[in-house]
């Protein structure tokens, strides 16, 4: 029997267009949110029944919630509980729909006209609507979100609030869309919605999150609308590939030194990578007494484990970072001696800071978590 069939349920606390929330008698503070089988459009003016859409849903929700979650967003969700239901913090939501575009497409175009579908945002494009079907959720700005002076479980919305609900949706947009790009999707735009924790009294991402909540473009291509079964089938497309966002290639920096005198540099190193969550192993090795064998390289290939090696360049005319590069596919990284170090193509970077730094932007290209602690600390620098 499914978890969520045998969760000791109390009153239904909400009812919307998609989904159903109970609380949970035997978890105060905590609720159950159950997906349906419909699908709304036009501020469900439209709605459709969709056999499947619950599970699909709860399932796309649950996997991007954990992902967000260790990427470190603070989310409404628990556990997922049976194939269309999962568990989250009781949250009372705040009736802003924010959106964040990195592409120029759909409604924005309606409403800046002039502007060609497709343009590009730098940084993304951060706007946010009142929640009010009848009047079609009008756009609002951050002042007057500010002057509406909303109350929800005791947490007054000022300006330090709107301005942790505005950074969290460009957070989590970078984080998805840096996820999505090893799917060869490009995520276009997206909408979240915000509540605050009764418990905790923090502002979280709370509700539902699945394919209604952004516009995807599988290799760059925009998708035309079609009918249920299309609708259907791309629910399916985006269920099938969720929970690959979360399945990050690992990812380690080898640092090879010619000597033990090297250490101190080479823990710098290691310190350093350990910020960005990067494993970091210390080997000592020579580039005067062979290549293959000595280098140790044939450890680190194969294991589909992405690698960068950082070596720390001797004093001499044969340098461990040009002989490394010659002999290996992966990025080399030397460090410390720039003449011994020019020759073959691996970048010179003299300061361990700087090597795990650089480790971490090639990582991060393909790593949401590794990308995500890489632009916590530039932002700390400035």
């Amino acid at each position: 029997m499914a978890r969520a069939e045998v969760l000791n349920t109390g009153k239904k606390l909400y009812e919307g267009k998609t989904k159903e929330v109970y609380g949970l008698l035997d978890s105060p503070g905590e609720v159950l949110l159950q997906s349906k089988d419909q699908i709304t459009a036009g501020n469900a003016a439209r709605k459709n029944h969709l056999e499947g859409k619950a599970a699909i849903s709860s399932k796309i929700t649950s996997s991007i919630f954990e992902l967000l979650q260790e990427a470190g967003i603070k989310a409404a969700f628990t556990r997922k509980c049976g194939e269309t239901a999962f568990t989250a913090p009781q949250c009372e939501m705040i009736p802003i729909e924010w959106v964040c575009r990195r592409i120029a497409a759909g409604s924005f175009l309606k409403r800046n006209p002039g502007v060609k579908e497709g343009f590009k945002f730098y940084p993304p494009k951060v706007e946010l609507f009142f929640k009010d079907d009848a009047n079609n959720d009008p756009q609002w700005s951050e002042e007057q979100l500010i002057a509406a002076k909303f109350c929800f479980a005791g947490l007054v919305t000022g300006q330090t609030e709107v301005d942790i609900m505005s950074h969290a949706t460009q957070a989590i947009f970078e984080i998805l869309e840096k996820s999505w790009l090893p799917q060869n999707c490009m995520l276009v735009d997206m909408k979240i919605g915000c509540g605050v924790d009764v418990t905790t009294k923090e502002i979280v991402l709370a509700d539902v999150t699945d394919n209604d909540s952004w516009r995807l473009w599988p290799s760059g291509d925009r998708i035309t609308p079609g009918g249920l079964q299309m609708v259907k089938k791309n629910f399916e497309w985006v269920a099938e590939r969720v929970e690959l966002l979360k399945s990050e290639g690992q990812c380690r920096v080898v640092v090879l030194m010619g000597s033990t005198s090297d250490v101190g540099h080479c823990e710098k190193i290691k310190k350093a990578c350990g910020n960005y969550g990067i494993p970091c192993e210390l080997r000592v090795t020579s580039a005067h007494k062979g290549s293959d064998e000595t280098l140790i390289k044939a450890e680190y290939e194969g294991d589909a484990i992405l690698t960068v090696f950082v070596a720390i360049a001797g004093r001499s005319n044969v340098s461990l970072g040009p002989v490394m590069s010659g002999n290996t596919a992966n990025p080399v990284i030397s460090s410390r001696d720039v003449w011994s170090s020019l020759g073959l193509g691996c970048s010179i970077i003299l300061s361990p800071e700087g090597s795990a730094q650089f480790a971490a932007q090639i990582f991060g290209l393909n790593n949401h978590l590794v990308w995500q602690a890489n632009k916590k600390i530039r932002e700390c620098n400035f």
